[in-house]
């Protein structure tokens, strides 16, 4: 089975950056889309970035600009660099990941999540 673990999430200050990384293991070749969802508290979760096997990828309005998703595949790793972080950043992040001709729309597999907050 397919299995992802996030890491690299912190506490920064407004400004800062962070790269978090999602590690895929088990059957990693069964899963052709890749995204980074977030949670504040209280909140919805919400889509953050999004990559396909072409290379594609899409952002959140709130976040582009500022946030590159990218992936190792020799390292099985997805990344999400952060930069010019803000406090409405503040959020569990979370990897996610799918098999589907189209993505963007039912994520399978997901991690644990990684915390991060910014602080102003």
């Amino acid at each position: 089975q397919v299995q992802l673990a996030e890491s690299g999430g912190g506490s920064v200050q407004a400004g800062g950056s962070l790269r978090l990384s999602c590690v895929v293991s088990g059957d990693s070749g069964s899963t052709n889309c890749m995204a980074w969802f977030r949670q504040a508290p209280g909140k919805g979760r919400e889509g953050v970035a999004g990559t396909d096997s072409f290379g594609t990828t899409t952002y959140a309005d709130s976040v582009k600009g500022r946030f590159t998703i990218s992936k190792d595949s020799a390292k099985n790793t997805l990344y999400l660099q952060m930069s010019s972080l803000k406090p409405e950043d503040t959020a569990m992040y979370y990897c996610a990941a799918a098999q589907a001709a189209i993505c963007g729309f039912e994520y399978h597999y997901w991690g644990q999540g990684t915390q991060v907050t910014v602080s102003s």
